[in-house]
């Protein structure tokens, strides 16, 4: 049946496409989310993916098959292919054909079952390699069917594995296109007793915003099997730490707490003592500065990670077993290093929050964090949160400029990864940096680039402060400090700023040079400039005109299609060129010179 007002169009190759301008778009929008992936948003046409993760998250939170086909015949301008709703079915029907479980009274259980109602599946699962030397075939005759909610079906295949493989297992058949649903009910760590704030000691406005409880209320279910643990996907600025803080106090438990540098570490210290009931005797930070334990410890990827020696054991791993801890939560969870991968496999036994603003991983992981942290549970578009004025209103804009004849001559006979390094370190950036932080001399300025030597040139001569990886703790922590304060306008900073930097005024943000086209950097440095604020943010973006830069600078501009932004490509010819420019974005306001 056709239908020419209804918004989608679902194809063949399991893509689907809405068109923005339909008066039922917005609806349709809605009833995508639960289920469907966001590839890119331009300004008339938006493009979905279905793929066996969106799936499966949606199947987690009781999304079902039936749902999913329902909401695409309901909104298809042209008839659902069948290969499409036949495909939905297969795939989403597979989460919860595998289901681990526990024997009832096993409080100090060492094994868990993984329990099935196929045989096929059953003998799929005895002929892979992969979970041959997890996995114990066995019946499950020694519980009770009312008290372990098991099938008799699920009695006859079922296979035992050591309590230490949960994780692991979850993931090797994950590999398989094999979800497993874990339903073993979580420890409840040592209990802590601590409140949220009525007001916050820094005398700051302090209300958790209805898409944070919601967020929290997604996470934690019902209390039951299969809930409590999971991933948050929400844009940077919009207050993930609160939703961290909302859990917290919710479950009141130890609470070990893993983010990506002492900064970071810093900051969650000073947000859960502005906001919570905590004190300073019961918060711990555990670094390479200091290693102390205490019912809420902070502690960075980076020490959890560190050994002597390339091949010898991880010291500090054993800090996830100390404490009795209730719930990790694990900050920019799409950065979970390979090593701490395979403690999160081990450690499945407590309550689990995963926090990010995007789960794209450029090496294709993101499956690792939905079997091993959880499924994501929730996801708020940025747009969305723009429009409600939670997050800043953001301009993207991309300026290419040439090279000089010697930089030319060089990338021309450079190798390939050298010339992505002579395009990113272009010499005239650093003039259009310059310019470019003159003319906004009123606007808080972040310079963010991959190359040191680079940033150090664009810092001398703009004669302000750098920070990069080498930079002291406590110097870190006081120019950061003097930014807020608004005692300097311009910072430049390498990216170890990427992640988890609260720096909410600031307004403006220029990328000299990035990391070979990630879009999960793209994310984060947009994202430290989105902090509410009355004005417009801006993020530019300088590249190397007919350079790999160009390739590179497609690649991040995905995700900001992704979300919905605009990406305003300008072409530089010289500073009179870019005065006209830039005069023209502050008067135009949200948008340049056409």
């Amino acid at each position: 049946m056709l239908d020419f007002n209804n918004p989608l169009v679902v194809q063949s190759d399991k893509t689907l496409l809405l068109d923005v301008h339909s008066p039922l778009a917005e609806e349709c929008r809605n009833a995508l989310i639960p289920f469907a992936e966001l590839v890119k948003s331009p300004e008339h046409i938006h493009t979905y993916s279905l793929t066996p993760l969106s799936l499966w998250n949606a199947a987690s939170a009781g999304f079902t098959s039936d749902k999913a086909i329902e909401v695409l015949n309901k909104y298809a301008r042209f008839e659902v292919p069948q290969s499409v709703t036949v495909w939905i079915q297969e795939i989403a029907d597979r989460f919860g054909k595998l289901r681990l479980v526990c024997a009832p009274g096993e409080d100090d259980r060492e094994y868990l079952y993984l329990v099935c109602t196929s045989p096929y599946i059953y003998k799929e699962i005895c002929a892979n390699p992969s979970t041959k030397k997890l996995l114990f075939p066995c019946t499950y005759i020694e519980c009770e069917r009312s008290e372990a909610n098991v099938t008799d079906t699920e009695k006859q295949y079922c296979f035992k594995l050591n309590l230490t493989d949960r994780g692991t297992l979850k993931q090797t058949l994950l590999k398989s296109l094999w979800p497993v649903k874990d339903d073993v009910p979580l420890k409840m760590g040592e209990h802590l007793e601590v409140k949220k704030r009525e007001k916050a000691l820094s005398q700051k406005d302090f209300t958790v915003r209805e898409y944070q409880k919601k967020a929290a209320d997604a996470l934690l279910g019902d209390g039951g099997a299969g809930t409590g643990f999971g991933t948050i996907v929400l844009p940077c600025g919009a207050g993930k730490t609160i939703v961290g803080i909302e859990v917290l106090t919710r479950l009141q438990t130890n609470t070990l707490i893993v983010t990506t540098n002492i900064s970071a570490v810093h900051q969650w210290i000073d947000e859960l003592l502005d906001k919570t009931t905590l004190t300073k005797e019961q918060i711990a930070e555990y670094t390479g500065e200091n290693k102390t334990i205490c019912p809420v410890t902070v502690a960075t990827y980076q020490i959890l990670t560190w050994r002597k020696e390339k091949e010898g054991a991880y010291p500090h791993f054993s800090l996830f077993r100390k404490n009795n801890w209730g719930l990790i939560i694990y900050d920019e969870v799409h950065m979970l290093p390979a090593p701490v991968f395979r403690v999160v496999a081990e450690l499945q036994t407590v309550h689990r929050l995963g926090l990010t603003a995007t789960l794209v991983r450029e090496d294709g992981c993101e499956g690792y964090v939905f079997s091993l942290v959880g499924p994501k549970r929730y996801d708020v578009p940025w747009k969305e949160l723009e429009k409600e004025k939670w997050i800043a209103t953001a301009e993207c804009i991309e300026i290419r400029c040439a090279m000089d004849e010697e930089t030319e001559l060089s990338y021309a006979v450079a190798s390939p990864k050298k010339k992505h390094k002579i395009a990113s370190e272009n010499p005239i950036k650093l003039q259009i940096t310059k310019e470019l932080a003159s003319i906004f001399e009123k606007e808080k300025i972040l310079i963010i680039g991959q190359y040191i030597d680079q940033l150090n040139a664009i810092a001398k001569e703009i004669s302000c402060p750098i920070i990069t990886g080498k930079t002291p703790n406590a110097e870190r922590d006081a120019i950061y400090s003097s930014f807020r304060n608004g005692d300097i306008h311009v910072l430049v900073v390498s990216k170890v700023a990427n992640f988890a930097i609260d720096l909410p005024d600031a307004s403006m943000a220029i990328q000299v040079s990035g990391t070979f086209g990630s879009r999960q950097e793209e994310a984060q440095r947009l994202g430290r400039i989105l902090r509410p604020k009355e004005s417009l943010a801006r993020f530019f973006t300088l590249i190397t005109k007919s350079s790999v830069e160009e390739d590179f600078g497609s690649n991040r501009q995905k995700f900001l299609a992704e979300q919905g932004y605009s990406y305003r490509i300008e072409r530089y010819t010289d500073i009179e060129s870019l005065k006209s420019l830039s005069q023209c974005a502050i008067e135009g306001g949200s948008s340049l010179c056409r």
